[in-house]
């Protein structure tokens, strides 16, 4: 019989070392000795013997071994035609099957999905790279690809194969350095990863970056998954969506950690499924317009909330499957509660199993760790400068809004990919072109970022996390900014909260903590931010952060939140705090739902439920947060009082009048000054009986008087409450 392959490419292929395994394997025809023959190849280790079945004629023809490792041939002379066939195969235990051959079928990415993913504008490439369902003259199967540009050679391995890496070795199309095979018969639910032998002849077992879905950890494979069957029902809620202006709209927040918002009878994780109906009925008793989920992107470890990922484009297996956590978005839209997302494109962990040194080089990372690791963290940091990494992000970013229907991307560390110094000491970092310290390439990413997802997803938003003083965050890339909607207010965090630890006696000292943040907060579009980071690691609860007695604590616990709701600025609270929770939150631990059966914590409960039905109804709370013309001082004078008082404005010029009284001493005929005259209601005090306060209030409103009073032509002779705050609306006759 004509054998047509030499030795020494048997043994490349036999040991997966040959870069081109598609000109060896599969039907080929050529001219050996002067004659038109088809030479087929196939390599099975696992096979006794094998046919090539004609799939026209039926007609079978056994196959040469011509290798003990399993590679077979067969020539067809006088032949010259490629043709339709499959194998039969004969495995040493007995059985028998029929696959076609994964390396008859001609390559799947076009050159336009090449060039575009090279050049970083790629914006849907997680619908070519990773594995994807597909029908091949009418053959079913899988294709894969990926992009391992310094790999020798790349496979595919899972069950199907044994996970041998010799079965399904793929390949390598142009430059672009992605490999790719389509391989017959497999289908959803196939485990598998990418080995991968680097130039210094290394094995590495990789999961597939543009994955769907991920086995439950501690396993890391990925998984084969159709994401396009599910059956949204959400229609009335994106269209609502698409025509809304957020900037005007209410925006409270919610932050969730999936596991432990709630958790099973026996601690287990509640389901994707279970968990939206619960989260749904509770956001709509407390009036929340948003939850914040913390990463729900694939992470091999409980302890890293999520800020770890290895898995980019799979919601973690941990609650369900991909169409379970789109049934939670679904659920929640239908509940006309929105959906952000926490998206961490700053770094990313160095699992063996993951991106780093992906292909035996690093790839989606920066080579020196002066550039391209967070010594902090012990993670790798994006080459931000690079197209194809860049393609993953803006890809990925795309990817969450898109196929999950989500309403934002909250982007975390923005601070730590904005500078080169961040955390490190001098001769730690390397300066940029020009020799500064701003990492222009992210910033270049971040602008690009925005720009594609608001031309893509009207009214959808994205928030920075980010504590430095970078300018225009939250500003238009036209006008220079980075195109965030809306970022994180770190400062008025940190200025309230040690404000609120001190005691009362002192806090006359401490009035400009308070009023600080209104000298900046029409800078940027702020959400003001009591997260997960402040009640974590020795910080304590938001309760136990305060001075005081229980008492105290409570009413400076209602006081904050009342100054929070209406200060200018969207809101977000993590869970367990809008009823008090006395312990940090713990991440493998449920929150303690038991303690909202106390009153105390169930009043504070009903406290947060009213301050957000009041600012979703009252436009003066929330349609001017980030001009100038929404706010007005009353008095922030009064320190000696510790009290404070201002003004908010809607657009047509309704307002509410705001209070606050810092002390446990109730302020008695304490006078206001108002522009207009009339009857001004007490909409709300946080001191009520139902709140568990003391009931020290102003009988449902004041009539103002006739006197001029804090540059206003008339004044209300009010009572402020001990540690509480008051808001009052003129009624209209």
């Amino acid at each position: 019989m004509i054998h047509t392959v030499s030795k020494d490419i048997l043994n490349r292929v036999v040991h997966f070392d040959y870069h081109d395994p598609f000109h060896v394997l599969g039907i080929h025809p050529m001219e050996v000795e002067g004659k038109n023959v088809v030479a087929i190849r196939h390599f099975n280790p696992a096979a006794k013997k094998i046919w090539v079945i004609d799939t026209e004629s039926k007609k079978e023809f056994e196959m040469d071994k011509t290798h003990d490792e399993g590679f077979f041939e067969c020539v067809f002379e006088n032949r010259k035609n490629v043709f339709d066939y499959e194998y039969k195969v004969e495995y040493h235990s007995g059985e028998a099957h029929k696959y076609h051959d994964p390396y008859a079928f001609l390559p799947i990415l076009g050159e336009q999905d090449m060039y575009y993913f090279s050049s970083g504008t790629h914006q849907t490439v997680y619908e070519k790279l990773g594995a994807h369902m597909m029908t091949i003259n009418k053959i079913k199967g899988v294709h894969f690809a990926v992009w391992a540009p310094n790999a020798k050679a790349v496979s595919v391995v899972g069950g199907f194969n044994g996970w041998d890496n010799r079965r399904h070795q793929m390949r390598t199309l142009g430059g672009c350095g992605i490999w790719e095979i389509f391989i017959p018969g497999l289908s959803e639910g196939e485990v598998y990863k990418f080995s991968i032998k680097s130039q210094h002849n290394q094995i590495i077992e990789k999961a597939d970056p543009y994955a769907f879905y991920a086995e439950l950890r501690p396993r890391t494979g990925s998984v084969v998954w159709d994401i396009n069957k599910y059956k949204w029902h959400d229609k009335e809620f994106m269209e609502k969506r698409a025509k809304k202006h957020n900037l005007s709209e209410p925006m409270s927040a919610y932050e969730v950690h999936l596991g432990s918002w709630k958790r099973g009878a026996n601690s287990e994780y509640m389901t994707y499924k279970e968990l939206a109906h619960d989260l749904a009925e509770y956001c709509n008793y407390m009036g929340y317009t948003h939850i914040e989920l913390m990463p729900i992107a694939e992470h091999p470890f409980d302890g890293s909330w999520g800020y770890q990922v290895t898995g980019y484009f799979a919601p973690t297996s941990r609650f369900g499957c991909p169409e379970d956590f789109m049934n939670f978005v679904d659920y929640m839209h239908q509940h006309d509660v929105g959906v952000i997302v926490d998206w961490v494109p700053g770094h990313f962990p160095k699992d063996s199993h993951g991106l780093n040194n992906f292909d035996g080089t690093a790839l989606y990372e920066h080579s020196d760790p002066r550039q391209g690791e967070h010594m902090d963290w012990g993670t790798k940091i994006f080459n931000y400068g690079r197209n194809e990494v860049k393609c993953f992000l803006l890809s990925n970013a795309i990817f969450w809004l898109e196929k999950y229907h989500i309403d934002g991307l909250r982007v975390d560390a923005v601070a730590s990919m904005l500078y080169l110094d961040y955390s490190r000491k001098e001769g730690e970092w390397v300066p940029n072109i020009y020799g500064g310290r701003e990492n222009l390439e992210a910033i270049a990413f971040m602008k690009q970022m925005n720009e594609i997802v608001y031309a893509r997803y009207p009214g959808v938003t994205t928030i920075a996390e980010e504590s430095t003083a970078f300018g225009g965050v939250s500003r238009p890339t036209y006008v220079g900014g980075l195109g965030f909607e809306f970022k994180w207010n770190m400062g008025w965090m940190n200025d309230t909260l040690r404000y609120f630890s001190k005691e009362p006696v002192h806090r006359r000292y401490h009035q400009g903590e308070l009023t600080f943040s209104l000298i900046y907060a029409f800078s940027e579009n702020f959400v003001l931010v009591l997260s997960h980071d402040e009640v974590v690691h020795g910080k304590n609860s938001i309760i136990n952060k305060m001075p005081g007695d229980m008492w105290q604590k409570f009413a400076n616990t209602r006081l904050l939140y009342f100054y929070m709701w209406t200060h200018p600025g969207k809101k977000l609270l993590f869970q367990g705090q809008d009823f008090g929770q006395w312990d940090e939150w713990r991440a493998e631990f449920s929150i303690d739902w038991h303690l909202a059966q106390y009153d105390p914590h169930r009043k504070l409960m009903e406290l947060v439920r009213d301050l957000n039905h009041l600012y979703k109804s009252e436009p003066a709370l929330h349609e001017v947060d980030f001009e100038p013309s929404g706010f007005e001082w009353i008095d922030f004078y009064d320190s000696d009082n510790s009290v404070l008082s201002f003004i908010r404005r809607a657009k047509n010029g309704d307002f509410v009048v705001v209070a606050l009284n810092f002390t446990p001493v109730p302020r008695h005929n304490y006078r206001i000054g108002v522009i207009y005259e009339g009857f001004y209601k007490e909409m709300l005090n946080s001191d009520a009986y139902q709140y568990w306060g003391g009931n020290i209030g102003n009988e449902g409103g004041r009539w103002t008087d006739p006197i001029s009073w804090q540059g206003k032509p008339h004044s209300i002779n009010a009572t402020l409450p001990p540690l509480g705050g008051v808001v009052f609306k003129l009624q209209k006759q």
